[in-house]
């Protein structure tokens, strides 16, 4: 039988607020345990909540990103359960009213494009943490992130194979960071996943039964989650067996998803209107001002790029995957109008490996972008080849700021265009390789470009690479 993947994700991210979404205790990351729950946070008698004003713009401004609907009034509610880590016993949340409902965002897998629905994004607050490594035999609870603002966003069950799952997350991963609302940093769980995963018979309209992986946080990880999920259920149900509906956990090291808890619904919590928060009315000039003050959005700037740099759609979904990379190919391109894709190629390519390798950001990157656009003037103008460039260009990321110019002054880099010159290394070539002459005017092209090769090295990488091809053609036909 084939079988089709039906996965929803819930993504949980992390506000950037300064405080938290009740309480103005401080959200700052790596505190000492239990040093930044203040009474609000775990609801100690006569406390009251008062709701964060930024938090409210933040998942208006998200809202806004996507095209859905903002809601107002938008209604918090307490969800009863009884985690060590929620000291109150219920965590206010959304349901009913929730403050971002629908909206859509573009993925691209391979070369197909897919919208993903979104259902609704609502606020609420963080739960602590339970920490099992320092204490033999015992649980610790820290209760710092207890109160911090979330959004968490749910999805339709649009995606039908992990790599789509991926593709979304990481798509809302830019998306939040794009519109500073989150930092995205996923290893200290600002940016984490849950993912719902069921199989059903190819073709069905049916649903089977779901499992929910819980706080999945690298893309990785969510990735084979998934797919050990779906062999899993695939396998149990081949076998005659049913899936029961559970909330499960991925165990990294075993490469495995394992029973958690069964998996509760809506009514299992026993929502009802938090009766200390007054439902949340957003004036329509609020939501306008925020508008005004949206970035450029991916989608906008990725279709500008094609249209206006004539870059390919590869080419400008991986320069907007970021908006400090998208800054830094269009401060590039200000410098050097009319070399959009040699500017795209240098960052995808040298300045991309660059990074990768040393575990850098963008916005730490050694060569500003204006230092970059600067050592491509002189591949354009002629003073160097391409292949010098890169030279250069591993100088330029070790020194402490030198220019193109500098670094080809001082290592006499200048690339060399006199014919007389030219020529010379050109004969003395094909003086000394008469097989590889005879080879190319037997009709082997292979042998020119072995020709040209010995030019460039006799010259020491410094001759121009088109003068170099046009004398050699001109004495091979003398």
């Amino acid at each position: 039988m084939q079988w089709e993947t039906v996965i929803g994700l819930e993504i949980h991210v992390q506000l950037s607020t300064r405080s938290k979404i009740f309480s103005g205790a401080s959200v700052a990351y790596g505190a000492e345990p239990n040093s930044q729950a203040c009474a609000v946070d775990i609801a100690l008698p006569g406390v009251l909540p008062v709701l964060n004003r930024q938090a409210i713009e933040y998942a208006i401004r998200f809202g806004l990103a996507i095209d859905a609907t903002i809601n107002s009034p938008s209604v918090f509610a307490r969800k009863n359960y009884f985690y060590p880590d929620l000291p109150k016993g219920y965590q206010i949340s959304q349901l009913e009213h929730p403050i971002v409902e629908g909206g859509h965002v573009a993925i691209q897998t391979g070369d197909q494009e897919k919208t993903i629905r979104l259902t609704r994004a609502h606020l609420e607050e963080d739960a602590g943490k339970s920490t099992h490594e320092e204490f033999h035999g015992m649980t610790g609870i820290d209760l710092n992130r207890a109160g911090t603002g979330l959004l968490e966003i749910v999805s339709e069950p649009d995606m039908r194979s992990s790599a789509e799952a991926v593709a979304y997350a990481k798509v809302l991963h830019s998306l939040v960071r794009w519109i500073g609302i989150c930092d995205g940093n996923m290893q200290e769980g600002s940016f984490r996943c849950d993912a719902n995963v069921s199989v059903r018979p190819a073709g069905s309209e049916t649903l089977g039964t779901r499992c929910e992986i819980k706080n999945l946080n690298s893309f990785r990880f969510l990735e084979r989650a998934i797919d050990y999920e779906v062999a899993r259920q695939i396998d149990i149900l081949e076998s005659g067996g049913s899936i029961t509906q559970e909330t499960r956990l991925y165990d990294a090291d075993r490469d495995e998803t394992r029973t958690m808890r069964s998996k509760e619904d809506a009514h299992d919590y026993r929502y009802f209107p938090d009766p200390d928060l007054l439902p949340v009315i957003i004036p329509h000039e609020w939501i306008d001002q925020i508008r005004e003050k949206l970035p450029e959005l991916p989608k906008d700037k990725r279709n500008r790029y094609i249209q206006d740099f004539g870059l390919q759609t590869y080419d400008a979904n991986i320069l907007t995957a970021a908006r400090e990379l998208a800054d830094y190919f269009e401060q590039m391109v200000s410098v050097l109008p009319g070399q959009s894709k040699l500017c795209a190629n240098w960052i995808m390519g040298e300045v991309s490996a660059r990074l990768n390798k040393e575990g850098l950001e963008i916005a730490r990157s050694p060569i500003s972008p204006e230092q970059l656009a600067g050592l491509l003037l002189r591949i354009t103008d002629g003073t160097i080849s391409g292949k010098i460039a890169k030279d250069v260009f591993d100088s330029m990321w070790q020194s402490n700021g030198d220019s193109a110019d500098t670094i080809i002054d001082a290592k006499n880099l200048r690339q060399i265009s006199d014919d007389s010159e030219i020529e010379k290394w050109v004969d003395d070539v094909l003086a000394a390789n008469p097989q590889q002459v005879a080879d190319y005017r037997a009709g082997k092209e292979k042998a020119f470009n072995s020709l040209v090769g010995q030019v460039m090295k006799t010259s020491k990488g410094k001759a121009n690479p088109a003068q170099v091809n046009s004398v050699l053609k001109r004495r091979l036909t003398e």
